[in-house]
């Protein structure tokens, strides 16, 4: 364990006061490990490295490996339109959306969260309560009856309700639940042996619950403000080792072939600067050599960063059980990495 790495870490916590854990990995050696703050605040249980956490929309590209997967079994192609392999009714919807439309951010179909129209995410279980929110289907109320927002293809704008659409792509396909498909293909093979899709009215033992901190020092749980099941776009819980895990399984072909790991990694789409959209996975170049592989997730009480980055073959993850603090963290420890 690389001791300046983590005086550099301890040193980022006591000025964020960030509460989670900080997993790093270059190559076979095991840079750091460590936790910080309270899994569970009353009870004045602390989080651990074995502590499983919130990701938010992280997991994203969970779904997009099950879409690899299927195109990969011959039963999707990445052209396939969403017509052809989805018998719900979309009625406003554009005939020529694609499975590459909804991988990618570009479909244009509206989100059940529109940023332009709502400002806290609590607002959606005003007239839909999220104890109700189990399944897949259980989001279609939201967005499918509204209409397009720009042609497929025109342009990138993030886009939860795409990716709840390939959960239930994934659903018809192969026959599972979405859930239970990721547990099989995903964590399962990767050695995932923690995380999982947990009710957040029944969570398993050594998992943090998520807080939402105000600035008069107070604060609650997010127990109220997320749907209590996750699925295809977003909500999974996992250990910052399993997500490592992940990516040690991803990068060497153990959950796709070369060819269909290529692809969910290839710069599809081009968002600003230097930062592009692969499938489920955002990734930034430098001098235009790609640097990293990043992943990211934000809700009520969670924050999550993960990268990858394949020049020096390091992983990082940061998993965080309040509403900010994993996005400070992984630059700061990306930027003392680089000069290891």
């Amino acid at each position: 364990m690389n001791i300046s790495l983590m005086d550099h870490i301890k040193s980022i916590q006591k000025e964020t006061r960030f509460s989670g854990t900080v997993f790093a990995k270059q190559g076979a050696n095991e840079l750091a490990e460590c936790s910080f703050g309270f899994a569970n605040r009353a009870d004045q249980i602390k989080n651990e490295p074995g502590t499983r956490y919130g990701i938010a929309s992280g997991c994203k590209i969970f779904t997009a490996v099950a879409i690899c997967k299927l195109v990969e079994e011959g039963k999707l192609s990445f052209h396939t339109k969403l017509r052809e392999c989805l018998d719900i009714s979309f009625p406003e919807f554009d005939e020529n959306i694609t499975i590459h439309h909804l991988l990618t951010h570009t479909s244009g179909i509206p989100d059940y969260f529109d940023e332009e129209v709502m400002d806290d995410f609590e607002e959606l279980w005003i007239k839909k309560p999220m104890y109700h929110m189990r399944c897949l289907e259980d989001f279609l109320p939201f967005f499918q009856h509204a209409r397009m927002k720009f042609t497929p293809g025109e342009k990138f704008q993030y886009n939860n309700a795409g990716f709840i659409v390939l959960g239930l792509i994934v659903e018809k396909v192969s026959g599972s639940i979405f859930t239970d498909y990721v547990q099989k293909h995903i964590f399962d093979k990767a050695g995932m042996k923690e995380s999982g899709y947990f009710a957040l009215d029944s969570l398993p033992g050594k998992t943090a619950i998520g807080y939402i901190d105000y600035g008069d020092g107070s604060w609650k749980t997010n127990m109220y403000s997320l749907p209590v099941k996750g699925g295809s776009d977003g909500g999974a819980f996992v250990t910052a080792k399993d997500m490592g895990r992940f990516w040690q399984a991803l990068m060497t072909n153990e959950l796709l072939s070369d060819t269909l790991t290529k692809e969910l990694l290839t710069p599809h789409i081009h968002e600003e600067g230097d930062d592009f959209y692969g499938y489920g996975v955002w990734i930034k170049k430098k001098d235009d050599i790609i640097f990293k592989y990043h992943l990211m997730g934000y809700d009520p009480g969670v924050s999550f960063h993960s990268s990858y980055c394949p020049k020096i073959d390091a992983q990082l993850v940061v998993c965080a059980n309040v509403s900010k603090g994993a996005y400070a963290m992984m630059n700061k420890i990306e930027e003392q990495l680089m000069k290891l």
